[in-house]
């Protein structure tokens, strides 16, 4: 890759003594967005922090621009951090707030008007430049957010759960600011557990597990893969599955959908007893006594991939990771 924004190699970091990430190699090129997968406490939030310069890694080297973000102050002012948390001032306004941070980046004070009226329009926060960050909703803080994290015009920008915690409609003004990021050549890095999310925004997709880089891919060539083969089928279930209908649906070749809530709702990617006919199967379900809400027959997405790649322990066993260091 020519001129990566961001590059590491064989990183490793560990926290008192407990390993959090171990020989990850990862470049990320300008004007790309990567969606960070994996189990909470895999080391995505590290592995941002570490691109940030806001942790020093136990073994291998970090470079973002060229330079070292964790010993260079310099490189960081190349970095846009964007945490899950609203890192604004809530009695200045929203041009009050881009200016106050133009000011501690260090622009200098002719470029700082034309930087704040650049964030503003990036993060279409226009008609709600004059009023105060504490009293807009949660989407438009979180834009504010993001707009001043883009101030000067960042070679790499690391979200963290971006569009936690607000509506559809917040969302997807969100997911409109995040989509043009890349158009400035900018690498883009965003951890999320919203599979939906991933694919309308990532061309590429890393998953992290137990401290490890288990996929690295593009999103395109990956459910092109996926969607080669047959469709996925879910049965979501009436009642609690007690032991004779769950048998019956690994009969059908079902498997639970996740660890969590095995007995509600199962899946099955492969050829399943009735194929690809919904009543063949359902009447099948129905004749072991399966109470069935609902059959869905759909194209498997990321969350299928998802599954298969972290699914290393049995489906009724939650997959175990390396803690993440504490915010």
């Amino acid at each position: 890759m020519p001129d990566p924004a961001a590059e590491v190699r064989d990183l490793a970091f560990s926290y008192r003594n407990q390993r959090v990430l171990d020989g990850i190699d990862l470049a990320l090129a300008r004007g790309e967005t990567a969606a960070l997968l994996g189990p909470n406490g895999a080391g995505k939030t590290s592995l941002m922090r570490l691109l940030a310069g806001r942790l020093v890694p136990s073994r291998g080297r970090v470079r973002v621009a060229g330079g070292d973000p964790g010993r260079e102050p310099g490189v960081r002012r190349a970095i846009a951090w964007v945490p899950q948390e609203i890192a604004l001032y809530p009695r200045l306004t929203v041009r009050e707030n881009l200016e106050v941070f133009a000011r501690l980046a260090g622009l200098p004070r002719a470029a700082r008007e034309p930087a704040v009226v650049r964030a503003l329009a990036r993060g279409g926060l226009d008609d709600v430049a004059s009023r105060l960050v504490g009293v807009l909703s949660g989407g438009y803080q979180r834009r504010a957010n993001i707009a001043v994290a883009l101030l000067c015009e960042p070679a790499l920008v690391l979200l963290d759960e971006p569009t936690q915690g607000v509506d559809q409609a917040a969302r997807a003004a969100i997911h409109a600011v995040l989509e043009r990021l890349p158009e400035s050549g900018a690498a883009v890095l965003i951890a999320t557990h919203d599979f939906a999310e991933a694919e309308r925004l990532a061309d590429r997709v890393l998953v992290l597990q137990g401290g490890s880089l288990r996929l690295d891919g593009r999103l395109a060539a990956l459910l092109a893969g996926l969607r080669a083969g047959p469709p996925e089928h879910e049965v979501a279930l009436a009642e609690a599955a007690g032991p004779p209908a769950a048998a019956a649906l690994r009969q059908a070749g079902f498997h639970p959908a996740s660890p969590l809530t095995w007995q509600a709702s199962w899946r099955a990617g492969d050829a399943v007893a009735g194929g690809r006919d919904g009543a063949a199967l359902l009447a099948h379900l129905r004749r072991h006594g399966v109470p069935v809400r609902e059959i869905r027959v759909r194209e498997p997405g990321l969350d299928v991939l998802y599954r298969d790649v972290t699914a290393e322990n049995p489906p009724e066993r939650p997959v175990r990771a390396a803690a993440e260091v504490p915010a």
